[in-house]
């Protein structure tokens, strides 16, 4: 990794795109998902701490945890930049011309395509196969354990619940529609090792989804998604979610003046890093969590 945990955490912006469109999920997950930054402010925030001596003991005992390559930290927080990182040269292009967070759209229609239905599917379920995998490192068990992501996802809660309320609003509902789940279950079922091998995020974090060969992981990538479909279902009942309600309420937060649907998710999906984000959030909370109990 080329930056220690601290750098990473310190490093988070506390506004701009990405934080708005988080903010604009709250109405999921009301109160959840404060946007801490700071290691020492996590520290302090995580464990309800005020002596500093003991801040230092925690954020020290975390940082070595972290540069523990026999741990999974590096390669979850790797996991989170890495489905965050495609198509960001394109976002530096599209924005280099905007100003603060007022979008129009007519600045970028001709550098942003949206992505075809097939593409939208397969960065979404590696979005939630990073999610899986992350969280077996970061809990020290086998990456292939479905089941204990699914048991523990009902119990998601702050960074790591509203990154999967992005995932399901601005991987799933707004591209894809209403009935994403189904879409995606679709095109996964259809979908070749070949075709697979083309998508540049899939390359480079092939070698951490379980399977032997292509044509094993792309088994585990359906059968992930296919484990988590009742709870993303549930959240999108439960919340009565549609893509229109997620464009009211992102209109709260930030000034979009068009509602082309499929050009705002390729807009988000170039602008913002919302994985890396809050996955940089929970990674903090995690080893602080860890750190405070062994000490």
């Amino acid at each position: 990794m080329s930056k220690p945990i601290f750098q990473l955490v310190d490093e988070l912006p506390t506004s701009g795109l990405t934080v708005s469109l988080l903010n604009s999920l709250d109405f999921i997950a009301p109160g959840q998902w404060k946007n801490t930054v700071g290691f020492v402010n996590t520290i302090k925030t995580v464990t309800g701490e005020s002596d500093e001596a003991l801040i230092q003991q925690i954020g020290e005992r975390a940082i070595t945890l972290y540069n523990d390559k026999s741990q999974g930290y590096q390669t979850a927080m790797w996991l989170y930049q890495t489905v965050d990182s495609t198509d960001k040269a394109l976002a530096a292009a599209a924005l280099a011309n905007k100003i603060g967070e007022s979008i129009s759209f007519l600045g970028f229609l001709n550098k942003v395509t949206p992505k075809a239905d097939k593409a939208q599917t397969i960065d979404l379920t590696l979005k939630l196969v990073a999610e899986l995998v992350a969280f077996c490192k970061i809990n020290g068990i086998p990456g292939d354990s479905i089941g204990d992501f699914v048991a523990a996802l009902g119990e998601y809660s702050s960074e790591a619940l509203i990154r999967m309320a992005a995932l399901v609003c601005f991987d799933g509902l707004i591209p894809l529609g209403p009935d994403f789940i189904r879409k995606a279950t679709d095109v996964i079922g259809g979908l070749t090792p070949q075709e697979l091998e083309q998508n540049s995020t899939f390359s480079s974090m092939r070698d951490e989804i379980p399977g032997n060969n292509s044509a094993g992981k792309l088994d585990f990538i359906g059968q992930s998604f296919d484990s988590v479909k009742g709870w993303m279902g549930g959240l999108v009942t439960t919340h009565n979610l549609t893509p229109d309600k997620v464009l009211g309420n992102i209109r709260k937060f930030v000034d979009i003046t068009d509602d082309k649907l499929d050009y705002l998710a390729a807009f988000i999906d170039v602008s913002t890093n919302y994985y890396e984000h809050t996955g940089t959030q929970s990674l903090a909370r995690r080893l602080i969590e860890r750190a405070m109990a062994e000490i």
